[in-house]
């Protein structure tokens, strides 16, 4: 994937907060890192979860570059923002100022502006999204080229994603028609409970139905295999580390490492398939 030109960006996105999402940001972006892909996270919520995650705590004291001074007037350079955290990772982490971003008006470019000018930088490029749809939220997903949507196997979170989904429809129809959503990742998951199975079904059956269809989440699948519910997960944020570096052996570890493999692995499928399809059609 490193001999491709483009730069993928995905929105981790979750109108629901505690599902996940910022631990399956922070580790599926280490995985992709530790497998030759220079990746970047930009954490985007004003709690600053996934900076906690690198040891980095936001701090009136000692102010630094941060996904604030993305949305500052003017806005600082992204090159300026990075932290490397390790080989082929980056990260911008957030602070309780980018909070003031959810009141700008006509600020829905700021991010995608901003990413096109480290497009050469970057293999890979994850959002870490805040609940909510505010003006964070919208940036990620006019800037994306996809939506990965991590949640729990529960009957409220399926209503969630029903609204989600709508959302990214209606990105589509006006912000961002490359917009898509790739796919779903359970978070948390106990597979020996019939509720959630109940669940994975219905989301599984839900997608299915859209194969044939044109909304943008007609390929959209759920992510395999399902993030095993693990303390190993709670407690590495705490110790500002990846899953990798906490215990790299643990179920979470593998679980992530597994997703990520198959994610690189379905873009490289496609990658290979639009390079057909541009070939014939140049031929042609």
């Amino acid at each position: 994937m490193n001999g491709e030109k483009k730069m993928r960006v995905v929105a981790l996105l979750n109108q629901k907060g505690g599902v996940g999402k910022t631990t399956t940001t922070v580790n599926l972006g280490a995985a992709f890192a530790a497998s030759g892909l220079r990746t970047l996270l930009i954490d985007l919520d004003p709690q600053s979860n996934l900076s906690l995650h690198f040891g980095v705590e936001a701090s009136n004291d000692e102010p630094r570059p941060s996904s604030t001074s993305l949305f500052a007037d003017p806005p600082l350079p992204i090159a300026q923002c990075l932290t490397q955290a390790r080989d082929n990772l980056w990260f911008i982490p957030a602070d309780q100022h980018l909070a003031l971003a959810e009141g700008q008006q006509d600020a829905q470019h700021i991010l995608a502006n901003a990413l096109e000018t480290v497009r050469d930088q970057f293999d890979v490029v994850l959002l870490d999204c805040p609940p909510g749809l505010g003006v964070l939220s919208v940036n990620a997903l006019t800037a994306a080229d996809e939506v990965i949507v991590p949640m729990q196997a529960q009957y409220l979170a399926l209503r969630g994603l029903e609204k989600l989904l709508q959302t990214v429809s209606d990105i589509t129809a006006g912000l961002n028609p490359k917009l898509r959503c790739t796919g779903v990742v359970l978070c948390m998951h106990e597979s020996q409970s019939s509720h959630g199975r109940a669940v994975v079904e219905e989301i599984r059956q839900h997608f299915e139905s859209c194969r044939d269809s044109d909304v943008p989440w007609n390929t959209c699948r759920l992510l395999q295999p399902p993030i095993r519910r693990n303390i190993k997960l709670a407690e590495a944020p705490s110790f500002g580390q990846t899953i990798f570096d906490y215990d790299p052996k643990c179920a979470g570890a593998d679980d992530y490492r597994s997703v990520a493999n198959n994610l690189m692995a379905m873009w490289n499928e496609r990658a290979s398939t639009d390079a057909a399809q541009q070939s014939s059609v140049s031929s042609t």
